[in-house]
């Protein structure tokens, strides 16, 4: 069966978004590139800016990859679309769900605080600080 993951595109925040995650999540990644390290055309040459900003990181969470880049010279910034996807997160128990909510939330936008809901489950709901939708 195919594979399915979550690839994240950033505005220059990739990096800080990505170690945000690591620091709430734990774990480490499997692989960071930066534009820099990419093979140079000597007729488009890279702008300083770009080099240090990531081009490609994997951070295996949970049994999936959350994959993500900063956006590239040349493609124009990333668009937020708004609510039309979020990460879910499948938790434990109640003490591991309000750990990651409160690390996760924290900066960001809670829409809907964790709570047992009508239908079993224990939810919540979030904007993080990157403009990255969640929920437990």
């Amino acid at each position: 069966m195919a594979a399915l993951n979550l690839y994240l595109t950033f505005e220059h925040q990739c990096e800080a978004a990505f170690n945000f995650y690591q620091s709430v999540l734990g774990g480490s990644f499997a692989d960071i590139n930066r534009f820099g390290d990419m093979p140079g055309d000597p007729s488009q040459p890279m702008p300083e800016e770009f080099k240090n900003r990531i081009m490609h990181v994997v951070y295996p969470v949970g049994g999936m990859l959350l994959m993500g880049s900063d956006t590239a010279p040349g493609y124009g910034p990333a668009i937020h679309q708004g609510n039309n996807f979020s990460i879910s997160i499948g938790c434990d128990s109640k003490e591991e769900a309000d750990r990651i909510f409160n690390g996760l939330s924290a900066g960001g936008n809670v829409t809907m605080p964790l709570a047992d809901t009508f239908w079993g489950a224990y939810f919540g709901m979030w904007t993080d600080q990157f403009g990255i939708n969640w929920m437990i």
